[in-house]
């Protein structure tokens, strides 16, 4: 017998048990419907459910302010060798820009990209 919680495994064929405390069946055991192995009930008598969570799971203001991960970037760190994009430069015009990308944000956001135009080298980011 295996238990996840409050449900209970058939060991033989992974099957979901009947609730043991379930007063319609009056043996002494249990019986999986699809293989037929038995359990004896009194197995499953003081069976205890335990449950936790992380520390993320509830996120709250505090909690948030606690746990900030500063980053800071720095010139060099935003070197010319990004992938190319054909993308318009609000400066010059050029058509061509370098850009790289940086998850600055919280993991279920998206992440910041830095653009360098190739020709004046003015440099911008957004947000995604």
């Amino acid at each position: 017998m295996s238990a996840v919680g409050s449900l209970i495994f058939c060991d033989e064929c992974g099957n979901l048990l009947d609730n043991p405390e379930d007063k319609l069946h009056n043996s002494s055991t249990i019986e999986c419907s699809q293989c037929q192995a038995t359990y004896p009930r009194s197995q499953f008598n003081n069976l205890k459910v335990v449950t936790s969570t992380s520390e993320d799971a509830f996120p709250s203001a505090l909690r948030m302010k606690k746990s900030v991960v500063k980053t800071s970037l720095k010139r060099d760190e935003l070197k010319d060798d990004g992938a190319t994009i054909k993308e318009k430069c609000p400066k010059c015009g050029h058509d061509e820009m370098r850009y790289q990308t940086l998850q600055l944000r919280s993991a279920d956001e998206g992440a910041t990209v830095f653009y360098t135009c190739i020709k004046c080298s003015y440099k911008y980011r957004t947000n995604n």
